[in-house]
């Protein structure tokens, strides 16, 4: 039972982290960039915003952005940033459609537990995977952005995707480190025993 509860912990975990690292991916506000100090660059309209898809400038009652569509020259670390956090949004697809088939509410037909247990343990490796993406591509972009100009602060879209990836690292971490084992895996069901002596049906379950 108890390694049900942590399987099914590390399911929801993996889940909201998946959404995380997609909202992340698919906004702008990864690192607020500004020369000087903040006020400075809001009245010079030079306070910026950088993400993987798009340039910004914020300034009061302005918000421009300018996309990033010549791959030729964009930075390499953008580049591979942008291919990261898409392979991470990509993985979480089989990864969570094979967490749902092995749920303990889901029924397939007659399939032995070891099954359930083979695919649990394919869907938490692509769930660390993702997470390693994510943590790869949000940490090496503003690395690499510091360098090009002054960062002020990280923007919502990083600790987005930090947090996104923090959770799926740990509920892949928990599926496939503390679901059990194959033998046990998926037998923890309640079943009435046949042939009893008793009128009475005595209630008895697999742990």
């Amino acid at each position: 039972m108890v390694a049900t509860c942590l399987h099914l912990a590390g399911v929801v975990c993996s889940f909201i982290g998946w959404i995380g690292v997609i909202v992340a991916t698919s906004t702008n506000d990864w690192v607020v960039t500004c020369g000087y100090t903040i006020t400075t660059c809001r009245k010079m309209d030079e306070l910026g915003s950088k993400g993987l898809w798009a340039d910004c400038v914020m300034a009061t009652g302005l918000y421009h952005c300018k996309p990033l569509v010549d791959i030729l020259i964009l930075p390499g670390y953008v580049q591979a940033c942008r291919a990261l956090m898409i392979a991470a949004s990509v993985l979480g697809l089989p990864a969570i459609f094979l967490l749902i088939t092995v749920l303990p509410c889901i029924r397939m037909g007659h399939e032995p537990g070891a099954a359930k247990y083979r695919r649990s343990q394919l869907g938490g490796i692509l769930i660390i995977l993702l997470a390693m993406c994510g943590v790869v591509a949000t940490i090496w972009f503003p690395v690499c952005a510091h360098r090009e100009t002054t960062i002020m602060s990280f923007g919502y879209s990083l600790y987005t995707g930090w947090i996104g990836s923090a959770l799926c690292l740990f509920g892949g971490c928990v599926i496939v480190c503390c679901s059990g084992d194959a033998q046990t895996f998926g037998e923890n069901r309640f079943y009435y025993a046949s042939g009893s002596s008793s009128p009475t049906h005595a209630k008895s379950a697999h742990v």
